[in-house]
């Protein structure tokens, strides 16, 4: 195994910024662009189910999973599933935050639809659900109705929405704006937030206690490293998952000192770093938002997603950056006590918090990486 000495990044590092302004700044510049053109291509189809859908795909999901396959074979109907190769055991046992990401993908889906006048109704696991497991049964039923929608503000948001895990600016969100987004939901999901900078610190305290758990139990963290996509080639062939772009990571993945087995290692620098990078994104917030719903069945689950999707076009329209804080939320064993003392901070009697997030003033970041809509139709 190839062990790297924070001198050797370095050096790496500064050979990968003279590359970039030399002869190897073509080849190491160069984006994803493939595993971006979900996002150039949305809206581009003759079906009107196929462009709605091809804005649903650019929900926000865990891990960047896509979980969702579609069957639109029945006219006026689109059929979702849940991909059973893309659940995340570990960190979710139970698939709840899978769960919340269809509900995502549901509430783009009738934005989008609606945006051309379609309405959209939804009919829940319409052959049952198992509280503790999802299986081959449909998610939802959605059946299309023309003429009967009015476009929704928010439809422009959906191509510039981002998920943001860098440093936020040391400025609290000031109140109209965090009132605003927290006035987002439609779906029965109750809404709370702070920008309270005591409270705001207590927040940080216990999400980085939450990461610092994930990242050092070494089943949770290696679910992540697995779906790592290392450098253009690995995120254009499989554009799901971490992906780990740009020139310094192109660099590194080439010279194989960026590997999963080098980000495994817990006394190296590739997992030291990374590690140290999370801390000092999370430890920077200028306010905390979370969603609490009373049950948590799975229609509870698909509520809280189609509202987190409405809360995060709400925060983009506004000018937020966004990033889940779904670690202490996670239903696993060594979480067990930040489990509880996150639900004894932000949850009312018998709810559940099922997103919990920081906002802030963040940095431009491009689009992630996304299958295009023929990879999730399982029946046209």
């Amino acid at each position: 195994m190839t062990r790297l000495t924070r001198r050797r990044t370095l050096a790496l590092v500064g050979g990968g910024v003279i590359l970039a302004a030399g002869a190897g700044a073509v080849e190491l510049g160069v984006p994803p662009l493939q595993a971006r053109a979900p996002w150039r291509l949305a809206g581009d189809y003759d079906d009107p189910r196929l462009r709605a859908l091809s804005w649903a795909i650019l929900a926000p999901n865990p891990h960047n999973q896509q979980p969702w396959l579609v069957d639109i074979g029945t006219p006026d109907t689109v059929v979702l599933y849940a991909n059973p190769e893309k659940l995340l055991p570990h960190t979710d046992p139970f698939s709840r935050q899978i769960v919340i990401g269809l509900g995502c993908f549901l509430e783009t889906l009738a934005i989008a639809a609606a945006e051309e006048g379609y309405a959209v109704t939804t009919e829940l696991f319409p052959e049952g659900s198992d509280a503790r497991a999802l299986d081959a049964r449909p998610v939802a039923i959605a059946r299309f109705a023309a003429g009967a929608a009015e476009p929704d503000p928010d439809f422009a948001q959906i191509a510039h929405r981002r998920t943001q895990k860098e440093p936020y600016a040391e400025r609290i969100v000031p109140d109209a704006l965090l009132a605003e987004v927290l006035a987002a939901g439609r779906h029965g999901v109750r809404f709370d937030g702070t920008n309270d900078p005591e409270r705001i610190g207590q927040l940080i305290d216990l999400s980085v206690a939450a990461f610092d758990i994930e990242l050092r139990t070494p089943r949770t963290y290696r679910e992540s490293v697995d779906v790592f996509r290392i450098g253009r080639a690995e995120i254009n062939a499989q554009p799901d998952g971490i992906d780990l772009g740009g020139p310094m990571f192109q660099a590194l993945g080439r010279l194989g000192l960026l590997t999963r087995e080098t980000a495994l290692d817990p006394e190296g620098i590739v997992f030291r770093s990374g590690y140290d990078a999370v801390m000092a994104n999370v430890t920077t917030a200028g306010g905390h938002v979370w969603l609490c719903t009373q049950g948590n069945t799975r229609a509870d689950q698909i509520a809280a997603g189609r509202d987190w999707m409405r809360f995060h076009l709400a925060a983009t329209r506004v000018g937020l950056g966004v990033q889940p804080l779904s670690q202490a939320l996670q239903e696993y064993s060594e979480m067990a006590p930040l489990y509880t003392d996150v639900h004894g901070r932000l949850a009312n009697p018998g709810e559940t918090v099922q997103m919990w997030a920081r906002v802030g003033f963040a940095p431009d970041v491009p689009p992630s990486p996304r299958w295009p809509i023929e990879a999730k139709v399982v029946n046209a």
